[in-house]
């Protein structure tokens, strides 16, 4: 006998065999389902409703299908979405696999005990019984594929829901004007999201949330908003969960905003986002993760920069006809003077260089902007001006 290579070796069985191992069906069938509740513990109830009826039909049909595949293999197989749908089903009762799986193993391994005994009655040698095991175990295989199929699909369908919920409750949050209150419980119970007392922002590039949902503190909310990552992180600012968001974003550029009761959310994301921006424009560090609230200053600049730069061309017009190196040390002389309030002494530590070459750069840049130093409305854009990088 010439056994086939391929995955159906019922196909290398003479029809008769089937005749063999179908008065053995009903015995199987009764022992499977026994040996089942009895080694397997999450089984071990009776086989009623929903969950008993798939498994007594599981388990007799998988018999009987057997039997006719060896009489008739072109055949094929029918009925598959019953396994498939035990798959499903074990994903809605909470489990994982293992027990159905077990299930399994247990029915082929009684199969062939009763098919065996059928066969060496039915006098048939032994290279058949040796084939009759390979397709009776191949067989199996094939049923616990379709349960598998079935279980990544519910688990599939289960994560869509989840995530669409989750992304509804992140917009309903971050909604301006603050959602309803009793919108927002519905939402965030059908998200199975407990509100916390206290939230903040995360922002991250789209591309970047997914490997960042899978490492965030439990109890984040993940979501795609404005084609931007959203993570809304309950209480960040508790015991460890600091150390947990930094190792969650390692170097992948992040952003996060001020940390507040839930109806502030607007104002965090708004502030996670534009931080991320500015990070991405290089005017704040654009690896791991970022504080808005450690960059007001040059948040502002950055959302108002237009304004910021006619501010520039307004104080440092007399700056232009220096050249790029004078124009820099002049910048840093003058950042220096409005921050330290003119006081050379204070100035030099600051600027690593000796009070005298600093009151000598004072006197320089009193020729080039005159009065602006003495008026504190001036000073004021002065530093405005002079905080915008180059």
């Amino acid at each position: 006998m010439i056994k086939n290579l391929d995955s159906e070796p019922w196909r290398d069985l003479q029809p008769a065999v089937a005749d063999t191992l179908e008065p053995e069906l009903k015995a199987a069938t009764g022992e499977i389902l026994e040996t089942i509740g009895r080694e397997v513990p999450e089984y071990a109830r009776p086989l009623e409703g929903n969950f008993g009826r798939g498994i007594r039909t599981g388990v007799g049909e998988a018999l009987s299908q057997f039997v006719a595949l060896i009489r008739d293999p072109e055949a094929g197989r029918v009925g598959r979405e019953v396994y498939v749908e035990l798959g499903r089903g074990e994903l809605r009762q909470g489990r994982t696999l293992d027990s159905l799986q077990a299930a399994y193993r247990i029915g082929a391994r009684v199969a062939w005990r009763h098919f065996a005994r059928a066969g060496r009655r039915a006098k048939l040698d032994a290279e058949v019984l040796s084939l009759l095991a390979e397709a009776i175990f191949a067989y199996i295989d094939e049923l616990s594929a379709d349960s598998v199929e079935g279980f990544a699909e519910a688990q599939a369908e289960t994560e869509d829901r989840r995530r669409r919920r989750q992304q509804e409750l992140a917009a309903l949050l971050l909604r301006d004007p603050p959602a309803d209150p009793a919108d927002l419980r519905v939402t965030a119970a059908a998200a199975e999201w407990k509100l916390p007392r206290r939230v903040a922002a995360l922002a991250c590039a789209a591309t970047d949330l997914m490997q960042i949902a899978h490492r965030v503190p439990v109890g984040s909310l993940v979501a795609e908003l404005d084609e931007t990552g959203c993570v809304l992180l309950a209480d960040p600012d508790g015991p460890g969960r600091a150390a947990e968001i930094e190792n969650a974003v390692a170097a992948v550029p992040v952003a996060i905003g001020p940390t507040g009761e839930p109806g502030a959310l607007r104002e965090s994301w708004d502030l996670a986002k534009t931080c991320l921006l500015a990070a991405r424009a290089g005017r704040l560090p654009s690896v791991g993760l970022v504080r808005a609230e450690d960059h007001l200053a040059e948040l502002l600049l950055f959302e108002a920069g237009a304004l910021a730069g006619r501010i520039a061309i307004k104080r440092l017009t007399s700056f232009e006809a220096l050249t790029d190196k004078a124009q820099k040390r002049m910048r840093e002389t003058a950042l220096a003077y409005v921050r330290h309030q003119g006081n050379s002494v204070e100035m030099a530590t600051a600027l690593h260089l000796h009070p005298q070459t600093v009151r000598y750069r004072i006197a320089r840049l009193r020729e080039l902007l005159g009065d602006q130093l003495d008026d504190p409305d001036a000073r004021f854009e002065l530093e405005i001006a002079l905080r915008i990088p180059q």
